[in-house]
Order: structure tokens, then C-alpha cells, then sequence
């Protein structure tokens, strides 16, 4: 079957496929649908994960090996197949298509990938994954799309916005989702849940400090010590909501312990800057760091910012500030 992306959390409260392929140009509704698959298969039963990242490099013959080595105390398994080139190739093809037509009763095969052509979507490989399970095909909200789509997102952390709100969160973001899926989020951490007025959205979308944040990331990613420190204490001086400021710093620090993890599992570094939504100039940024912050320090560093969390909301005493120049030092120190 084909499927659109808003048709999917009905079926998968139907039923699950046995094969899933989720595409589009927007890597965030790839990434947002593909957890929304992997979550049903956990609730479903399939207890044991397999990713598979079919590169230049890549036997076709894992993904059988997958389907057909099933641990002996776990349940079912979902086998997570990503194609990185946004299409498998002839051999690639070729094995979609037989599996397909005999797909294992005790796996869930997701398929995932992103910047495939129209050429793409009409192989035969995808044909056979519609008859046997479902193609999700996500396309971005358009301008006139994007604020119904920005009030759903509001929705979901219990907060709203009249047209003119929407509207102005639209014509600032039109064209890169990630930029919209940020301001959201930013919305929630600066403001409470209910109606937010078109002053406060224009405060939180227009704010300067905005791009002081970016440096703050940039900074503690490169290892820039003086720009850092110059950042965090302008912020201060500037009134900066610290929830605000602990979100930006704890960002990186997610995405640097995520994909540590994933390199200490010798999972390939370009899939695992997809997973951790790093793109674009970030991923140089990201990999510099890397090479800087290994997975232990990592960890440490987020449990920091819980405690940074917990200081915030009155549950601990310490100086805020002060923590978040030693959170930010513990990143960017060699």
C-alpha cells in the first residue's frame, strides 16, 4: 500500500506491515516517522533491533543473515535498513524484491532513506515493497501548508497560536523544517502551556540572542575557550532565560554522547550524524568534537546538565552561570 506521512499513526494503531519504506526530501518527517514505526514494533513484540546501513560496501546477503538469525531468549526482530545514496542499487533491488515476496514472519524490515528521485520511487523494488507492506512517502509542508502544520507541533506541548502567531513562525521558516521543528520547541521551553500572544512569539523568534546561542554551539564544539566564555557571560548580561540556554548547550551534549555510542558499536559515523539530527556545516562542527569528547565524557557532561536542570527549577542550589561555563569548559577542553 501507499501511504501518506499523516495516515501513518492511524495504521500503525491497525496493524503492522511486515515491510515498511519511509522516503522524502525532509530528513526531520523521515527521522519522525521511522521512530514512530520503530515504537510500534517495540509495543508489537519485536524486542531485538538490527541496523543495517547498505553503503558502496554493503553484502546484500546481511539482510537474509538479519531476517534469519534470531536470538535464542529474544522475540521478534526489526531489521532498520538505511540507504544513505537514497536509492539500494541493482543488487540492492534485486534482494528488496525477493525478500518481499517471501518477507520473514518474525521480523519487521523498516527501509529509510532520504533524496530519492522520482526514478526512484517507480523501480520495482519499491512496487514489491507496496504489495507487501506499506510506502510512506512524506513531502514538507508548503507555505500555505506550514502553519496548520506549526499549530500542530504547538499542540502537541499543549500551547496555541491565533493565525497572525502562526503566520509570522511561517514566512520566518518557509522552506527548512528544522528551522520550524527548533522555534517550536523554543516556544515551549521560554513560555507555559496555553495560548501564546504574537508578542511572544515575535520576542522568541526575533531575539537577537538567538544567534549568541549559535555561537555558544559553535564555540563549545570547536574547542574556542575565549569565545565561550565571552558568549555565556554576554547571554548573562543580555537576561537570557537560562531554561533557554541549558536546551542549546544540552543539544550538543545529546548528540555527542548519542554518537559516541554508536561509534563505540562501530556503527559508521555519516548514519550516526543523521540519527543525531546533526546536518549541514554542524556535522563538521560535530565531527572536530568528537575527536575532542569520547563517550565517557560525554555522559559525565549530561549528567551535568541534569544537574544544571534540577538547579533551574529550585530543586538544587548553585550558581546557574557558573555551571554552565563549567558544562560548556568540559565540552570544548582538550
Amino acid at each position: 500500500m501507499q501511504l501518506k506521512g499523516e495516515h501513518l499513526a492511524a495504521q500503525l494503531q491497525r496493524e503492522l506491515k511486515p515491510v515498511y519504506l519511509v522516503h522524502g526530501d525532509e530528513p526531520l518527517l523521515v527521522i519522525e516517522a521511522a521512530d514512530a514505526i520503530r515504537a510500534a514494533a517495540r509495543q508489537a513484540g519485536f524486542d531485538e533491533r538490527e541496523v543495517l546501513v547498505a553503503d558502496a560496501a554493503f553484502n546484500w546477503n546481511d539482510l537474509y543473515h538479519a531476517a534469519g538469525s534470531m536470538s535464542l531468549f529474544a522475540g521478534r526482530k526489526l531489521i532498520d535498513l538505511r540507504l544513505p545514496s537514497g536509492k539500494p542499487g541493482r543488487d540492492g533491488g534485486a534482494a528488496l524484491q525477493a525478500y518481499c515476496a517471501r518477507p520473514s514472519p518474525d521480523a519487521l524490515l523498516l527501509v529509510t532513506m532520504t533524496g530519492a528521485d522520482w526514478r526512484e520511487e517507480k523501480a520495482a523494488w519499491v512496487a514489491a515493497v507496496a504489495a507487501a507492506g506499506a510506502v510512506v512517502k512524506l513531502i514538507a509542508p508548503g507555505l500555505g501548508e506550514l502553519s496548520m502544520w506549526l499549530a500542530g507541533r504547538l499542540a502537541r506541548q499543549q500551547q496555541s497560536a491565533d493565525a497572525a502567531g502562526l503566520g509570522f513562525i511561517a514566512e520566518r521558516v518557509e522552506g527548512n523544517l528544522l528551522a520550524a521543528h527548533q522555534e517550536v520547541l523554543k516556544l515551549e521551553v521560554l513560555y507555559p502551556s496555553g495560548a501564546l500572544s504574537l508578542e511572544q512569539i515575535r520576542e522568541a523568534v526575533l531575539n537577537v540572542a538567538r544567534y549568541d546561542l549559535d555561537g555558544l554551539r559553535e564555540a563549545m564544539l570547536a574547542g574556542d575557550v575565549v569565545r565561550l566564555t565571552r558568549t555565556i557571560d554576554g547571554l548573562q548580561q543580555e537576561g537570557e532565560a537560562p531554561p533557554l540556554v541549558l536546551w542549546a548547550m544540552t543539544e550538543e551534549v545529546r548528540a555527542l554522547a548519542q554518537i559516541n555510542a554508536g561509534l563505540e558499536a562501530r556503527q559508521p559515523l555519516p548514519e550516526l550524524l543523521k540519527g543525531a539530527r546533526v546536518w549541514g556545516a554542524r556535522q563538521t562542527q560535530m565531527t572536530k568534537a568528537l575527536q575532542r569528547v569520547k563517550g565517557g565524557r560525554a555522559r559525565a557532561a549530561l549528567a551535568q546538565a541534569a544537574r544544571i536542570d534540577r538547579m533551574i527549577k529550585g530543586v538544587e542550589r548553585g550558581d546557574v552561570w557558573g555551571e554552565f561555563l563549567r558544562l560548556g569548559l568540559n565540552i570544548a577542553v582538550t
